[in-house]
């Protein structure tokens, strides 16, 4: 009995195939998760919540103007996408980009031409952004809206739940911010269904981006049904002489 593979089974041509797409499969299923340079931590995301932003309009968010000494030039208002608002008097104003202290401060300035005491208040009645948006393996991607204090794991159930092929230890958060540079966080999300680290199922806000990765066994699999078993014209496991005499 000889312990080494035979001439023919060194020879087939199908079993340098064969190999080198284990050889990427292991690559791929290793490198499957996306990695994210500079992350930012859970921590960072906390100490925005404990000190948050004031909000910004955007486009499709309902406005009140409400002026205290004319009453009779109140008036709701709806954010164009242009991000502009029509109003009595002062005509076209931008609004979009904008905390609603802002907006107030800027129709006093223009509203000062034209009125003697003008003394504004604006409250946002509808917010057409308030909403995050749910990407990678999940049953249904796209935009999701907020209800008040939606963490990631509750956004993902919206959108239909995680597939099999999905991976719940690095999913990825990317959060928009106001004047600077967007945050990437990796959240291990099977820790906090564990029990293990509640924190890391994160507390959503307008604009957020979750990215459920492949897993890397999906991506295993997926190779080797590429590479292997649609190209290897027999079935592994028949046919290989393994030395016998």
């Amino acid at each position: 009995m000889r312990t080494d593979l035979s001439p023919n089974f060194r020879r087939s041509p199908w079993l340098g195939r064969a190999a080198a797409a284990v050889s990427l499969a292991a690559l791929l299923g290793a490198c499957a998760t996306p990695e994210v340079r500079n992350p930012a931590t859970v921590a960072d995301l906390a100490a925005q919540q404990a000190s948050p932003q004031s909000y910004v309009i955007g486009p499709g968010d309902t406005l009140d103007v409400k002026f205290f000494y004319n009453p009779e030039l109140n008036d709701q208002v709806q954010v164009r996408p242009d991000g502009n608002i029509s109003l009595q008097l002062v005509g076209e104003q931008r609004a979009a980009g904008m905390t609603p202290g802002q907006l107030e401060a800027a129709l006093r300035r223009a509203y000062d031409r034209e009125l003697k005491n003008a003394q504004v208040a604006v409250l946002v009645r509808g917010f057409a952004t308030n909403r995050a948006y749910i990407d990678g393996e999940v049953y249904k991607p796209g935009p999701v809206d907020l209800s008040h204090g939606m963490k990631v794991s509750q956004a993902i159930a919206v959108a239909g739940g995680m597939k099999d092929t999905a991976s719940n230890d690095k999913v990825v958060l990317v959060r928009q911010r106001q004047g600077a540079q967007p945050q990437v966080v990796e959240l291990r999300l099977s820790d906090a269904m564990n029990n293990v680290d509640p924190s890391q199922d994160v507390m959503l806000t307008p604009s957020d981006t979750v990215f459920v990765p492949r897993s890397g066994v999906a991506e295993l699999n997926r190779v080797i049904d590429q590479y292997i078993r649609k190209n290897i014209p027999v079935p592994l496991g028949l046919g290989v002489n393994l030395g016998g005499d």
